[in-house]
């Protein structure tokens, strides 16, 4: 072929060498035939290419499909034409002197092949029977003489020796293909076990071989192609869900920070107004005390200008009129800014803060738990991670747990929105009794389970509660970090928050649990008028239906005096007496149940509540007089 190409005496031919190569076997075509599609293939490459199809046949080229084999049919054209290229055409009369010429030809490019008989003229033809090389003058006997005509020529070639076998020195004329090397007649002998085969047969079987070869390299190519089409498509893709990703955390974020920003605006307005209020107040004073000096300048003067008088009864006179006016110091009243507003205040923000720094923290250590353990996530206890909180953070000391800022700081962001969202709850039937038989006793089992546990086991699902301010009543006193609470004949003047109770002696757990096993200890210090329990958030917070066990939204155990009774839905059961000072209260969200017991050597039940639980329940208290006084028990979870 490139003989071909740098023959300058058929140009137009040579310009159509790439349009007459196979696509798959990448040389000139051979026996080409045409597919419907128009394309052109080696007939024994497109047999080989659909070998072993008996459906979906397509072009190698444009992977055009067809219904059916399509009928195959040589192209004589383009046969021809192949032909003509390859210099096969038209070796009738002008044969030697082509063969002249292309031995010229080589011998311009290549040192010169000398015939055998001359040693001088170029030699034209070999004779692999005689092992010589001739000129046209001495070839012409193997043309003319009919002993000749079995002889085998070819054209010049110059490793004759390398042509013979260098043991019998006879001409190759086998192949073996178990030790893939070329043999004599002789050698056969040696081979008699090798699979053997003629020069020529194994030359079609290698041929075949190897455009067998190049149509599985021209399919893998192909799917190579696809598979980098695969990669380049899927790379897009991962960058445009990337981008979208990118945008969606960049609205997020700018929700964040117009929530932040609203939340500074809304601080600073209400320092501003409260800077206002007491700036107003300063002026009013002000504008008084320089009326009072003025009064008072004025009686100096008169008093001045009495001392002047020389008529010892108009100076009396005058002198008592002026010894009558009465003056008096002045007096500058204690204005103060609120410090509530102020610490309240400047806590949401300080609130808000931890909760964007331990946000950031926890995600920053997951990442790197993911990274030390990949595969596998770490589950928080159950006891502290399935918790929710309502209620704004009472001015007072700050707890140093960062667990409890950070559910602090949630519940002064959420607390407004809670308190909008706040519906009066619709009073149902008691949910006790509605679980089916297999329900009931698997209930039932689990409770014993609870029960059988010691207090130690019981830890496990501690929770420490703490009281939350703006629930409390107006009477009650909340001391010791928010964990002991008290009645006060004296109203406290808290400020109006829509969560506090208005009738009852009640305050609320800051905590509020919907998951989860939880477990909390009340000491009873003084007095046993008093409730514990736990109720919705939605219950409500004036009226009869108020208070605990009253209504269909609260669960609790009462002391009045020496009688111990369960309420719930306004429904009293009677208990038996227990003596005991330290009340442990077990919640099972999941379970449905709640379980008052005494705290002691060893836990004596007091009585248990199964129900549905639809909301977040939170623990809940009820003093009856200023003699009471219950404690939270702060345990180490």
């Amino acid at each position: 072929m490139a003989g071909l190409a740098s023959s300058p005496s058929e140009p137009g031919l040579v310009a159509l060498e790439e349009e007459l190569t196979c696509s798959i076997c990448l040389c000139l075509f051979s026996s080409p035939v045409t597919v419907p599609c128009g394309h052109n293939f080696c007939s024994s490459c497109l047999e080989l290419c659909w070998a072993g199809l008996s459906a979906d046949f397509s072009c190698p080229q444009c992977r055009a499909t067809f219904a059916g084999r399509p009928k195959l049919q040589k192209n004589t054209v383009l046969c021809r034409v192949v032909e003509q290229l390859g210099g096969r055409a038209g070796l009738g009369a002008a044969g030697e002197e082509e063969e002249e010429d292309e031995a010229a030809g080589r011998g311009a490019q290549a040192p010169q092949i000398c015939c055998d008989s001359c040693l001088q003229a170029p030699a034209v033809q070999t004779c692999l029977t005689c092992t010589a090389s001739f000129c046209s003058e001495h070839l012409r006997p193997h043309r003319d003489s009919p002993a000749f005509r079995d002889h085998q020529l070819c054209p010049p070639l110059r490793d004759l020796k390398q042509r013979k076998c260098p043991q019998h020195n006879k001409l190759f004329e086998f192949f073996c293909d178990r030790h893939g090397t070329c043999i004599c007649s002789l050698c056969l002998l040696g081979h008699k076990l090798c699979p053997t085969s003629p020069l020529q047969v194994a030359k079609a079987n290698a041929q075949l071989a190897l455009k067998k070869r190049l149509v599985e390299l021209h399919n893998q190519s192909e799917r190579a192609t696809q598979a980098m089409n695969t990669v380049k498509t899927n790379q897009s893709q991962a960058a445009e869900t990337a981008s979208e990703k990118k945008d969606l955390i960049k609205n997020e974020f700018l929700e964040i920070k117009v929530l932040i920003e609203e939340r500074e605006t809304q601080a600073l307005k209400a320092i501003a107004d409260e800077e206002k209020r007491v700036s107003n107040k300063f002026d009013y004073i002000y504008g008084v005390l320089g009326s009072k000096k003025k009064e008072i300048k004025s009686l100096r003067d008169q008093i001045e200008m009495a001392l002047t008088e020389g008529d010892d009864i108009l100076f009396l006179k005058r002198a008592a009129a002026l010894q009558q006016t009465p003056t008096k110091d002045a007096f500058v009243p204690l204005i103060e800014m609120d410090q509530n507003l102020l610490h309240s205040t400047y806590q949401s923000a300080v609130n808000l803060k931890d909760v964007v720094k331990l946000s950031a923290i926890q995600c920053r250590e997951k990442r790197v738990e993911a990274k030390q353990t990949p595969g596998k996530t770490k589950t928080p206890p159950v006891a502290s991670s399935n918790r929710t909180f309502v209620g704004k953070k009472p001015p007072g000391p700050q707890h140093t747990h960062k667990e409890k800022t950070f559910h602090q700081a949630q519940a002064t962001l959420q607390v407004e929105a809670d308190t909008k969202e706040k519906k009066k709850p619709v009073k149902v039937a008691p949910t006790t009794g509605t679980l089916n038989a297999a329900a009931v006793v698997s209930t039932k089992e689990l409770i014993d389970s609870f029960l059988k546990k010691s207090r130690e086991e019981l830890l496990q699902y501690a929770a420490n509660i703490t009281l939350d301010y703006n629930t409390a009543h107006n009477k009650v006193i909340l001391s010791e970090r928010y964990t002991r609470m008290s009645v006060s004949d004296i109203p406290q003047n808290y400020n109006h928050h829509p969560q506090r109770f208005i009738d009852c002696f009640q305050v609320l757990g800051f905590q509020c649990f919907k998951r989860g096993i939880h477990y909390w200890e009340v000491e009873l210090q003084q007095n046993n008028f008093c409730g514990i329990g736990i109720c919705y958030g939605s219950m409500d917070r004036q009226g009869p239906e108020s208070r605990l066990g009253r209504n269909s939204s609260s669960w609790c155990i009462e002391w009045f005096n020496s009688k111990i009774s369960s309420w719930h839905n306004d429904v009293e059961k009677c208990l038996p007496n227990v003596k005991a000072t330290k009340i442990g209260v077990l919640l099972h969200c999941e379970g449905g149940f709640v379980i008052f017991m005494a705290v002691g050597e060893k836990h004596n039940l007091i009585y248990k509540f199964k129900a549905q639980f639809t909301e977040a329940l939170y623990p809940a208290f009820w003093l009856f007089s200023s003699g009471t006084v219950l404690s939270l028990c702060q345990m180490k979870q």
